[in-house]
């Protein structure tokens, strides 16, 4: 297949659920295929980003659209500008004429079997109309995303604005999902929301995966003191709210038991809010070069999600390396796992300490976790995973060859 692959944002480095799930696709599809990267970014311009992709993804192309990034009060008037736009601004803030401009000339060549838009965000850069057939990778639900997080956010403006957005993002999302001629979902929970925004809408099913080479299994943690680690990016809200209310809301609890337990919080640039969670038992450890030691060194992992959308791929690299996980239904939602087998759901501030309570108390169950996590994790790897991913593209390509030659059949007299 000659596959066409256009980016929001950049890919490099590979350090968001987002870019993880993109990139692995991207290397496995590029193994057996012909892929077309096109990255498009903002801030200020990186020359040493375009080589290291370029290098990375031999014949991708890169555009650097606008600084907006570099300075806040472009970003304020970017926003007031797209404001009153019915688009959403987190999709109209990645939309630009020399991307759309850029799109539309590849696709209009001829050039590629078939075109994927890589998350909602770069959705507006495609053409309403297309002789390529063009898929949305859908990460998530963005419409569902931004409403959690406008129901539970507690500052008045922030919320306002969420809440603006997620009014928006249905509307839009609804839209986008007719405008392409097939969605790929990341989990079946996924797919069901979508179909509510669109029952027709023709969606496949490709779930999330993980690198079971870049997370080993690990021994059984019983380090003393023991140690509980979340792992995400802590400049993304959902995350950011997920470390306050464990640290407020469930980690006094499991203190009081195991008063020298260390809570490690691991992922890039964490927002203020997390920083000042940082206490003698708490420690923000912020940008990593991998998580994966940290998971290894894990007596419990723990994911306490209360906004989200897709699906964690934190918890299965933590179910990779062999770890006993407490999870929120949020937190695990669309993922192949079960509670009281592969992890311990638990929703309720008072239900997940004492899930974690009891990992910590019972080692020998604790071990039971852990076997199971790492007999899960090894049938998501994403040589797996892109086999399936590869097979929705070749249908899909298929499907709109034969949708061309039936209209262009005369009909008989």
């Amino acid at each position: 297949m000659r596959i066409l692959w256009v980016k929001a944002g950049k890919l490099l480095p590979v350090d968001t659920g987002g870019k993880i799930r993109s990139y692995n696709l991207l290397r496995c599809l590029a193994a057996n295929h012909s892929v077309t990267l096109l990255s498009y970014y903002g801030g200020l311009r990186d020359v040493k980003y375009e080589a290291a992709i370029a290098k990375e993804f031999p014949g991708a192309s890169t555009i650097h659209t606008a600084a907006l990034e570099a300075n806040t009060f472009l970003q304020v008037a970017d926003y007031l500008r797209c404001l009153l736009q019915s688009a959403p601004y987190a999709v109209s803030k990645f939309t630009r004429s020399s991307v759309r401009a850029a799109v539309a000339a590849m696709i209009s060549k001829g050039a590629f079997d078939i075109a994927v838009c890589d998350f909602l965000s770069a959705s507006l850069n495609f053409p309403d109309r297309a002789n390529t057939p063009c898929v949305l990778f859908q990460h998530n639900v963005e419409s569902s995303l931004w409403s959690r997080m406008a129901k539970t956010e507690t500052n008045p403006l922030k919320k306002l604005s969420f809440s603006v957005e997620s009014a928006k993002m249905r509307r839009y999302e609804s839209k986008a999902l007719k405008k392409f001629y097939h969605i790929i979902a990341v989990s079946e929970q996924d797919r069901r929301q979508m179909r509510e925004l669109d029952p027709e809408a023709e969606i496949s099913v490709v779930p999330t995966g993980v690198d079971i080479t870049a997370f080993p299994v690990a021994a059984s943690s019983s380090a003393d003191p023991p140690r509980i680690v979340f792992t995400g990016s802590m400049d993304w809200e959902p995350n950011i709210d997920a470390a306050v209310h464990f640290c407020r809301d469930i980690w006094p609890r499991i203190l009081k038991e195991f008063p020298q337990a260390i809570f490690q919080i691991v992922g890039r640039n964490p927002h203020a809010k997390v920083q000042r969670l940082a206490s003698s038992s708490i420690q923000v450890i912020g940008t990593v070069p991998s998580v994966a030691p940290y998971l290894a060194c894990a007596t419990v992992v723990v994911v306490p999600l209360r906004i989200g959308g897709g699906t964690r791929l934190k918890i299965f690299e933590a179910l990779a390396t062999g770890k006993a996980m407490v999870s929120t239904s949020i937190g695990a939602e669309g993922l192949d796992v079960q509670s009281g087998r592969d992890l311990i759901l638990a929703d309720a501030p008072d239900a997940f300490a004492e899930a974690v309570l009891l990992l910590l108390r019972e080692s020998s169950l604790r071990r039971r976790y852990e076997e199971s996590a790492t007999r899960l994790a090894a049938q998501y790897d994403w040589s797996r995973v892109s086999a399936r991913f590869v097979e929705v593209l070749q249908t899909t390509i298929q499907n709109a060859a034969q949708a061309v030659t039936r209209s262009t059949v005369p009909v008989q007299p």
